[in-house]
């Protein structure tokens, strides 16, 4: 059953500016409906990922995102969710060209989802792009340090703030992002002590990912969280439970029933002619 957003008072991306240098912000990602509904009552935010080319549909990085994939999941997410600030990504190649292009997508992302506010990736060469899509009333969380849609052209995921030049970028950034009406932003794979000069040097609330506990909050990967992740998990996730595991058992357990007949046993099939049996 779909959610009624009426039901409780959703968090706006007005709330979540509003909470600098308060409580630490609590996001998560999430891309399904039924994720969405268990993680809805517990966190701030709910940022619909780009991860996710990477998380369910097994791409390489996040450039294999799609703006119709961020579509649909921002949907299924939505559905699930009534409380949350819910944030859909900006894939690679549907912002970058022009304010125009920028503009147009993020309108699409938001008639389409019903979602409060789209994020994209970049400081300074994205000022113009941030700037537009406020300018239509769209709320914009900025995203800078590590950025994944740039992982080609840094020749990898490479951590920022380790030499004073970076650092100087570093806080260029924050300041064109905050300057062009960016409600947020993310600082992801950034050195500790730069994370946390950046989140007091803007007035904006900052959310880390492998930055800092400075930050004004703080997001994970849904999946590397749970500990869902069946490839390498980043240094900064800390896993809070072993889906892989207990998924992995469930699986054997199951194949054995099924193999020796334990299942399906009397509990799980239709024996009567009533119409009284439920499935």
């Amino acid at each position: 059953m779909t959610r009624d957003p009426s039901a409780d008072s959703r968090i706006s991306a007005e709330d979540i500016r509003r909470r600098k240098g308060g409580v630490p912000i609590v996001c998560l990602t999430a891309y399904t409906y039924p994720i969405a509904r268990l993680l809805d009552p517990h966190v701030d935010l709910l940022l619909v990922g780009d991860s996710v080319a990477m998380v369910l549909h097994g791409h390489a990085t996040t450039l294999g995102a799609s703006l119709e994939m961020m579509i649909a999941h921002g949907q299924a997410v939505m559905r699930g969710s009534a409380k949350a600030c819910v944030v859909v990504d900006m894939p690679a190649g549907s912002y970058e060209a022009s304010p125009a292009q920028a503009v147009a997508a993020a309108k699409r992302i938001v008639e389409e989802t019903g979602c409060q506010a789209v994020k994209l990736e970049g400081g300074v060469d994205m000022a113009s792009q941030i700037a537009a899509i406020v300018a239509e009333g769209i709320p914009v969380m900025g995203h800078i340090g590590l950025q994944p849609q740039s992982v080609e052209k840094d020749g990898g995921y490479k951590i920022k703030g380790r030499t004073q030049d970076n650092i100087a970028a570093l806080l260029r950034d924050a300041e064109v992002v905050e300057a062009a009406g960016a409600f947020s932003v993310v600082i992801e794979g950034t050195m500790e002590a730069v994370a946390a000069k950046l989140t007091h040097h803007v007035s904006i609330p900052t959310i880390g990912i492998g930055a800092s506990a400075d930050c004004d909050g703080q997001i994970l990967v849904i999946d590397d969280m749970v500990g869902m992740t069946v490839d390498r998990v980043p240094k900064f996730v800390k896993e809070y439970a072993n889906l892989r595991g207990a998924i992995a058992d469930a699986a054997a357990r199951y194949a054995a029933e099924v193999r020796s007949r334990a299942f399906p046993g009397p509990g799980h099939v239709f024996t009567t002619a009533s119409g009284k049996d439920k499935t």
